[in-house]
């Protein structure tokens, strides 16, 4: 259904930090920069673009918007998690863990962006 999400930083190089932590922790890539300065992360058929405003004015984050990301495993979850935490992320909500049948994480990006790591056990 999407062919990628973009968020916006105030700081490309802060960003490719926070967001090469996060790939690296589940085995994806560092981020590429495109000739715009943008950041390209490919990871699992899905693309996330980090990038300044286009319209010159400081990024700020969605009131209410949540960007998930499929994990594979409740522990690569929670990798993700405490790389992001490392890097400069904030922890928000419960901490990791079941919700349901459900394993969550959720943190902000140094932006204010929020991010959830999901993972949802196959059906038996």
């Amino acid at each position: 259904m999407f062919s990628h999400v973009m968020v916006a930083s105030n700081d490309i190089d802060r960003s490719k930090k926070f967001y090469d932590a996060l790939f690296e922790a589940v085995g994806g890539k560092p981020g590429e920069r495109d000739a715009k300065g943008r950041l390209r992360y490919v990871y699992n058929g899905g693309v996330l673009m980090v990038s300044k405003p286009i319209d010159g004015k400081p990024a700020t984050h969605s009131n209410g918007g949540t960007i998930g990301l499929s994990m594979a495993s409740p522990e690569q979850a929670a990798a993700w998690h405490k790389a992001g935490v490392a890097n400069g992320g904030t922890a928000i909500e419960d901490p990791p863990g079941l919700r349901g049948q459900t394993y969550l994480a959720y943190l902000r990006d140094p932006d204010g962006n929020k991010l959830c790591a999901l993972h949802r056990p196959a059906a038996t």
